[in-house]
């Protein structure tokens, strides 16, 4: 009797991040066709941070959306960075995003966290990644949600995903 082991790796690469942050960089593109936020050069900004981000492991969680009163409201989402260990996922088509809701008095947002790999790099190494960045990013306290997080999409590539969630009123 004869037994066989096969082991399959993945590298992540530039193209791996590439194709994820194209399909953040789609959802934003629906918001800004029902909501007028985010704008084109925001669009491409956030979609070369979560390029970069994704590349290095750096990339936590990422919320965008809009904000009344300091919290999160429809129609805001949140990707979740998260390393698939050899596991298949789903690589869903960007969209499904809900029109017609109620964004007067709200102010369009981000909010971004790292990941654990960030934390190990000394403060030198963060400034530096940081101003490489479309955006420099300093502390500031995360908003709550205005009701709750349902995840509702995954895009995947190179064994990682980002997980999207969308918040929804009670």
């Amino acid at each position: 009797m004869s037994s066989f082991t096969i082991t399959e790796s993945t590298t992540f690469t530039i193209t791996h991040a590439r194709h994820m942050a194209a399909k953040v960089a789609a959802d934003l593109k629906r918001m800004q066709r029902f909501y007028g936020r985010p704008s084109d050069s925001q669009i491409a900004d956030y979609e070369t941070e979560a390029i970069e981000l994704l590349k290095a492991g750096y990339f936590g969680t990422l919320t965008v959306g809009f904000l009344r009163d300091g919290e999160w409201i429809e129609p805001t989402l949140r990707y979740t960075a998260r390393d698939l260990a050899g596991m298949a996922a789903n690589d869903d088509d960007p969209g499904r995003l809900r029109p017609g809701l109620d964004v007067s008095g709200a102010k369009f947002h981000n909010y971004l966290t790292y990941s654990p790999a960030w934390d190990a790099l000394s403060s030198s190494e963060k400034d530096a990644f940081k101003k490489r960045m479309p955006f420099y990013r300093s502390g500031m306290t995360q908003p709550t949600v205005h009701g709750y997080l349902v995840d509702d999409k995954t895009y995947s590539a190179g064994g990682r995903a980002l997980s999207r969630a969308s918040v929804r009123a009670y």
